[in-house]
Parts: structure tokens; sequence; C-alpha cells
């Protein structure tokens, strides 16, 4: 898709003949749409790789009153810079064939199982039209969850129910291969799978490697400013060198291999709370880099982003307890034995450690910024971008005191555990 056919406003692709769709998938075909307006409802830093609205719709059936109903479309958002158009195609793919494909036989898997099905929103229309793709989700405000507040990690209850939710995935993908598959691996059957930033088109495979290394090199900016991390900010620029390896295979497993959610961190999930304010609910979006990789990337990927040190390091010992005793519950609902214990699970988990730092070298500093602060994505070149999140990153040591602690435990740990040495 060439920048001449970019749109200036994402939300001019949302149709009567969308919304009808979506309408009639939720309500049924004697659905009656009567108006429709789109709404915003989203803040800057809310969303990097889609564009999300809500549509009010006013329908009837039957003859019956008028009733009303609001769906969440996430929309292509073209982007300013080339690169991102082409990734742009293949993410939607990925969310919505997750959604059609996936969810039925994971959630099938699991209630054979004893169990209840996955966590994630209601989907009503997958349209991959190019340059026009939009997914149509059931609005979950309705049901009172809300986001985390994403500049803060979370704490022990929050991670807790996103632990188990993860591992009820990962757990239905292992019934899924071993019982329906038959040992074919999931992204052998659900090619979309395979498919990532990495060889979507040569232009993303280079923007998303320089990307994840300039994160490094901000690392290390940072790492330097603070100062007394010598050999951790000396490691940090030898390990520049692997990045495209660890992206590339650095979470390939066998014995641990999943279907993993692959972009697991506070943006990408929801909670609903009780009337005191304690989370009861987890819902898990945003499926675009959804992947077959080892359960510890997904692993990795949460506790590094979405966690701070105070709360990760005298938990991590439970949180993986947590998953281990989910994940078994899993497998023995569906009559099948464990296949690696919580120590080969705890080993598994700090061989990803360099996978759970890249995303924490780029995801950390996005967290920690104020909405009016986010770069406009919009109109931004990638190499403006990259500037843009770099000098940020760089103010946010002098201007936010969660940042410093938040970067540095994880090398702390890092240095503790010996993968820098």
């Amino acid at each position: 898709m060439s920048l001449s056919t970019a749109v200036s406003d994402p939300k001019s692709l949302i149709t009567e003949d969308h919304v009808k769709k979506a309408l009639k998938a939720d309500k049924g075909i004697q659905a009656f749409l009567k108006s429709w307006k789109v709404v915003d409802f989203t803040k800057r830093g809310d969303n990097y790789a889609s564009e999300v609205r809500s549509v009010k719709v006013k329908y009837s059936t039957n003859d019956k009153e008028d009733s009303e109903v609001t769906y969440v479309v996430k929309l292509n958002p073209h982007r300013n810079f080339e690169e991102f158009q082409e990734a742009e195609p293949f993410l939607f793919e990925k969310e919505g064939k997750f959604y059609e494909e996936l969810v039925p036989v994971l959630n099938e898997a699991l209630i054979s199982a004893g169990q209840k099905p996955l966590r994630f929103a209601k989907c009503f229309l997958v349209s991959l039209e190019e340059g026009k793709e939009q997914i149509y989700f059931e609005d979950l405000r309705a049901r009172g969850f809300k986001m985390f507040d994403r500049r803060k990690g979370m704490d022990e209850c929050h991670i807790a129910l996103v632990i188990s939710e993860i591992a009820r995935l990962h757990g239905a993908s292992y019934l899924l291969t071993k019982k329906v598959l038959e040992g074919e691996s999931a992204e052998a059957r659900y090619k979309f799978l395979a498919k990532d930033f990495l060889d979507f088109t040569p232009n993303t495979k280079v923007m998303f490697v320089s990307w994840m290394e300039r994160c490094v090199d901000t690392g290390v900016m940072m790492l330097d400013r603070i100062g007394g991390y010598e050999i951790a900010s000396a490691w940090l620029k030898s390990f520049r060198s692997e990045v495209e390896n660890v992206l590339s295979s650095g979470v390939q497993s066998t014995r641990f291999s999943s279907i993993c959610h692959g972009d697991c961190w506070n943006n990408n999930i929801l909670f609903r709370y009780d009337a005191e304010g304690r989370p009861v609910e987890v819902m898990l979006l945003d499926l675009q880099m959804c992947c077959e990789a080892s359960v510890a990337s997904d692993l990795n990927y949460l506790l590094f982003t979405s966690v701070d040190g105070d709360v990760r390091k005298p938990n991590l010992r439970r949180f993986m307890s947590l998953y281990y005793s989910t994940y078994k519950e899993v497998l023995e609902g569906g009559d099948m034995p464990m296949h690696f214990t919580i120590e080969e699970l705890m080993e598994e988990f700090r061989d990803k450690h360099k996978y759970g730092l890249i995303f924490a070298m780029a995801i950390v500093p996005m967290m920690l910024t104020e909405p009016e602060e986010v770069p406009d994505m919009s109109g931004a070149d990638f190499e403006t971008l990259m500037n843009d999140f770099r000098d940020i990153s760089l103010e946010k040591l002098k201007t936010n005191p969660l940042c410093k602690p938040r970067f540095l435990s994880i090398f702390d740990e890092f240095m503790e555990t010996g993968v820098i040495s």
C-alpha cells in the first residue's frame, strides 16, 4: 500500500454497511439499524498500532421500542511512514483471524476440560479490505471494565489475574495442539501466527529491528546519565548486536511452545472491579502480535514492562507458582499430564530474559509518559518519532520519580541472576 492511498481521518473508514453487519452479528438478522454516530473516547498514548473509536447505534427489533448499543472499532490508523502502513494489513489479519479462527477452538478445548471460556471481548465483525481494515468489538465499558493506569506498575492483585488468564490461554493452546491438531504446530495450521514484523515485508523488518536497536541505545544513554551502572551499560552496548537474533529466534521453544498473546502489557488489558475497588476480572485485548512461541515470552514481556521491581522481585516465585498451577489445572481437566516442572519453568523464564529486556526498553518510557507528552504519530516520520521517544525517555529521568527505580530494577535483577556479568 502506498502513501498516496492514505486517508486523513481513519474514522472515515467506518461505513453504514459495516455498522449494519456488526449489529446483525450481535443482535440477530431481525435487528434494524435506525441511526449511528462515531464517538472518540481514547487518549493519545492509549493505542499505537491502531486507531480506536466507538460507534453508538440505535436499532429496533420486531417493532419493539428503540434500543441502543455501542461498539468499539479498531481501524487502520494510516500512519505517515510507509513501513508502518505496510505492516497494518498483516497486524489486522493476525488479530482478526485470531478472533475468527482461534478463539472458538481454544474455547472449545477449555470447555471440554471443564473450564470457562477465555476472557476476550466478543468480536462482531472483521473486515480486512486493504487500507480499510477494521474490527468491531463489544464495548466492555458497559460491563464495568476499565484500563489500568499505564503509568503505574500493576500490584499483586492485578498481576495475579493477568498471570492466571495467560496460563489459561497457554493451557488451551496445549490442549488444542495435542488433542485436535494431533501434534501439528499451531502456526502450521493457522499460518497467520507465523507472520511478524520481521517477515511482513523487508521494510517492516528494517523498521522493527531499527526501532528496538534504538531503544537499546536509549537505554545505554539512560544508564550512563544515571551513573554507577558501567557494567550494565557496557553489556547493553554489546547486546545491541543480538537484538535481531533475539527477536527472530530467541523465544522459540519445543517443550514450552504455545499460542502467545505477544503484546501483553498494561495498555492491552482491562479490569473489572468490585464495590471496594478490588480487581475481580480481567480482559485481554489487542492480539495483533499473537504468535507461537515459548510461554516464557509472554511472562517476560508482561513482568518486565508492567510490574515495578519492588513487586516483581519478591513475588516472582509466587507469580510463577500461580501460572504453573493454573496451567496444570487446564491440562488435568483435559486429561493431559503436566509436561514440565516449576523449576523448569523458572529456568525457561530466565532463559528468555533478553526478550523481556528488549520490550522493557521500548515500552517502559512510553508507559511513564503523560498523554499530552506522547508524540503525535499521525504526522510523524519514523526517524522523527524515534528521536521524540528518545528525548522523552531521557527527560523522564529528570521529571518522573517512577522512571529511575523501574528502569534500574530490571538491570539489578539481571545482574543478580547472571544475565549481565
